[in-house]
């Protein structure tokens, strides 16, 4: 069996699960969101959006609005491709009647589709258990992470390279860039600085300071986004307490992400040491990632769903001060396997001060 034949019959098992008769899956250019469509179609989006219709029964098939003849690179995918006016009205003529899951329904799918579909078909919000059936990775899938975490991995000792006080965000992220294109991200890449706890786009006008904190998000050739950075220069005393938190989830992770632990145990485990220390985390603990960008589960308070060998995490803890001016996000993407947690990128947890090159930690 294929790889996209399983993934097929790993969603087609949850679909059966809720009562479904087909899932409809939207996705846009939106950077990192349109590789819910690549999971089940191959199918890469440059332009506009599109569908992929998995029935219960029968073959699938990609969906294109007709108003863009060129949505991607069209070669891509085996499976059966088709040009509507309005897609929502050839997806409604092909499940009259029928209970439809809808990965997107909320954000992606547009309302005109929506208008189309929503008097023939029984919508069923399903981004949840979508993310959920795919969120145990294939060989094949593990091999396209680990090959997007050297290339981030590279991309980071890029930029710190570049970096020094001064230079403007934009001359510092350049290397990366062409790193990341060289490397066959295309344009599958996030890549930003923290200017005080906000992200920022990596302007000419924004100058470095003697601390800095990178922000790198890619996809590899095989589609799988992952984050990995670390920050850089001189930390303030501040900062330098977030960084203990910091050590002390990195070597709790190792424990705590593994099969039968809740997301919301992880969470617990890993946000310890900031809350202890009176830290607001600013942002979730962590998410799975995978061809999009963010999936569920999230690794946050409340989230009772258990991890399973296999499964793939975004880990950044956003430490952010009393003040709301210091603050402290590294990334890391690990690994759950059956003896805990693997961050993958081999980096150690700290602060670089930009002396260090790969082999400093060979």
């Amino acid at each position: 069996m294929d790889e996209l034949t399983q993934r097929h019959a790993r969603v087609r098992e949850a679909m059966a699960r809720d009562g479904l008769d087909a899932v409809i899956v939207s996705g846009s250019e939106y950077t990192g969101f349109e590789g819910a469509v690549t999971y089940l179609s191959g199918f890469t989006i440059v332009h506009r959006y599109a569908y992929v219709l998995l029935p219960a029964e029968g073959d699938p098939a990609v969906v294109f609005p007709t108003e863009a003849r060129y949505v991607g690179e069209h070669g891509a995918t085996p499976l059966e491709q088709v040009f509507a006016d309005v897609p929502g009205d050839w997806l409604a003529d092909r499940v009259p009647g029928q209970r439809v899951g809808v990965y997107g329904l909320d954000y992606v799918m547009t309302v005109r589709d929506f208008a189309a579909l929503r008097d023939r078909v029984e919508l069923v919000p399903w981004d949840v258990e979508f993310d959920l059936a795919r969120a145990v990775k294939s060989d094949a899938e593990l091999a396209s992470v680990r090959e997007s975490v050297r290339i981030n991995t590279d991309g980071f000792w890029a930029f710190l390279r570049a970096w020094a006080p001064g230079k403007s965000a934009a001359e510092a992220l350049a290397p990366a860039e062409q790193l990341f294109v060289e490397r066959g991200c295309r344009r599958l890449t996030m890549n930003m600085v923290l200017v005080g706890p906000e992200f920022a786009l990596a302007a000419k006008n924004t100058a470095l300071g003697e601390f800095c904190i990178p922000s790198l998000e890619v996809a590899g050739p095989g589609g799988h986004w992952v984050e990995v950075s670390r920050a850089i220069g001189h930390a303030s005393p501040e900062v330098g307490r977030m960084l203990e938190a910091y050590e002390e989830y990195f070597e709790a992770g190792r424990a705590a992400l593994r099969p039968g632990a809740t997301a919301h145990d992880v969470h617990r485990t890993v946000s310890k040491g900031f809350v202890d220390r009176g830290y607001h985390l600013g942002h979730v603990t962590g998410h799975s990632i995978g061809m999009t960008m963010i999936e569920f589960p999230k690794i946050g308070e409340g989230v009772e769903t258990e991890l399973a060998a296999g499964m793939v995490f975004s880990m950044h803890p956003h430490a952010i001060a009393a003040d709301g001016k210091e603050c402290l996000y590294m990334q890391d993407t690990w690994l759950v396997t059956e003896g805990g947690g693997e961050p993958l990128a081999g980096l150690p947890m700290r602060i670089f001060d930009g002396s260090e090159s790969p082999t400093s930690f060979a």
